[in-house]
């Protein structure tokens, strides 16, 4: 499994998000493969299939299930809804329930 967390230069969610996806990896698959992956201009967005910064992918497809198939590739930030409301940086219940899924594949 390849775990991809996709930011650009200067997100101020990357740092956070990049050590909550480790910590969670590593409790949840911790053979999974981590890469920090630079989007470094809207091209490479496009490449990438990124939704915003920062985004993750799991063998990659995105973590927010509701967001699979959405082709709206950006060069922004991303903004995440919570129970709490809404969160630039990644929700630990996403990052979680998407290893999970993933593990439970055939």
């Amino acid at each position: 499994m390849r775990v991809d967390v996709l930011v650009f230069e200067g997100c101020p969610n990357g740092d956070a998000s990049w050590e909550l996806v480790r910590r969670v990896a590593q409790e949840e698959c911790p053979l999974a493969e981590l890469r920090l992956v630079d989007v470094p201009d809207a091209e490479s967005a496009e490449r990438l299939r990124f939704l915003g910064s920062p985004s993750v992918q799991v063998d990659g497809e995105d973590i927010e299930a509701s967001r699979l198939g959405d082709e709206s590739f950006s060069y922004s930030c991303r903004v995440y809804r919570t129970e709490e409301g809404t969160s630039g940086a990644v929700p630990e219940s996403l990052v979680r329930e998407a290893l999970r899924r993933r593990v439970a594949q055939p």
